[in-house]
């Protein structure tokens, strides 16, 4: 089957009602199924058995918004019928073990009713590849010793896998950030350093404007705003680079408030904006092909370097006013280059290569973070995003 095959791929995506399974409630409450329809229960070797014997059923309200097509999902190339989820798996990992393309998860992820939380997926678990209807479908088929008597646990395995690996999200973003514009318009900021400093660093203290309902102790980032991005296709402001200065704690509310430097990697200067220091990423969510049509463009990497690879952080000028949502899975296609024809004359441009999947974890009204799943060749600023092919 080509996943190059436009028809396929629109059969294949999901309503949005639909896609927002998650795997630790992120989203909403999990939906409710009917057991009109019995599913096979699954031998070691992927078999399908007697439908009796089972007490799976197949998720009712997928029927109405899913259009089924006689062709499977493409499996990956030696598919294991079973995986023992180990620790520190994501579930983009074990998307990636079963099928070819990851952000088809949702279409075969199957509910267990019989495993308690059958959305969070705990290292130890069993996944089984089962076939319900001639069409494969993953289901936990055995749960870990670990979820089914909390009090046996002796190492931290309480914690349920995430989509993406965090560390590396964290890691980008504790380096700096991109402010959409009417973020970085309300952000609280910098409105004087306290005592006779026209810039501050750690050990410091700084007067601050705009913080409201912050109690003391809350930690702050303090970004410097940088040069402005503007959409490359309409060429107009839709944010600013961030550049990281330090880290503060709030000391005294007010207006306007004290916020004392613990941390400082360049100086702080009036009109510096602040940032809760906490990173706002909801890591369990499904890889999915997005429900609406993107088209756009990477318009910055979050660290300032300028080729981009796996597990690096970029935004792009798309976002949920484009229809985009956490855990859509995109194609980075690199721009053809211009190249003089000899033979005939003139110039031609070659045609655009994939370059990369990126999956989206963060939205804003205009623009998106996306963590690069998969770099097959170098990415870089204004490559294009669209839809997974």
């Amino acid at each position: 089957m080509s996943l190059s095959n436009t028809s396929l791929k629109s059969s294949l995506r999901l309503t949005a009602a639909t896609l927002a399974l998650t795997l630790a409630g992120c989203g909403g409450n999990p939906p409710a199924y009917e057991s009109s329809q019995a599913a096979p229960a699954v031998t070691s070797g992927g078999t399908s058995l007697e439908p009796a014997q089972s007490s799976y059923s197949e998720p009712a309200a997928y029927e109405p918004v899913l259009e089924r097509i006689n062709d499977p999902v493409p499996l990956a190339e030696g598919h294991p019928n079973e995986y023992v989820v180990q620790v520190g798996d994501t579930l983009w990992d074990i998307a990636g073990t079963f099928l070819k393309d990851p952000w088809y998860w949702p279409e075969i992820w199957y509910i267990n009713p019989d495993i308690e939380n059958p959305h969070l997926i705990y290292p130890g678990d069993v996944l089984g590849l089962v076939y319900i209807g001639g069409q494969p479908r993953i289901t936990n088929v055995r749960a870990s010793t670990y979820r089914m008597s909390p009090q046996a646990r002796v190492t931290p395995l309480t914690e349920s896998i995430s989509s993406i690996p965090y560390e590396d999200v964290a890691a980008f973003l504790s380096s700096g950030v991109v402010l959409e514009k009417n973020q970085a318009d309300s952000l609280p900021y910098l409105l004087q350093t306290r005592g006779d400093h026209l810039i501050a660093s750690a050990g410091n203290e700084i007067y601050v404007r705009g913080v409201t309902e912050a109690a003391p102790g809350t930690r702050f980032s303090v970004v410097h705003v940088g040069d402005p991005l503007y959409d490359p296709d309409d060429n107009r402001l839709i944010g600013y680079q961030g550049i990281a200065v330090g880290d503060g704690r709030l000391r005294r509310g007010g207006d306007p408030a004290t916020v004392a430097l613990t941390d400082t990697k360049m100086e702080a200067k009036p009109g510096d904006r602040l940032l809760p220091e906490e990173v706002d990423i909801p890591l369990n969510f499904f890889p999915r092909a997005p429900s609406a049509t993107i088209d756009g463009r990477i318009i910055s990497v979050v660290g300032g370097v300028t080729q981009i690879g796996q597990y690096m952080v970029i935004v792009i000028n798309r976002g949920s006013n484009n229809g985009l949502s956490v855990g859509d899975v995109l194609s980075v296609l690199q721009a053809g280059e211009e190249v003089k024809d000899r033979f005939g004359g003139g110039t031609v441009r070659l045609p655009e290569e994939e370059a990369g999947t990126v999956m989206i974890f963060k939205t804003y009204d205009r623009i998106s973070y996306g963590l690069v799943m998969e770099a097959t060749q170098a990415i870089h600023i204004h490559d294009t995003v669209r839809n997974p092919i």
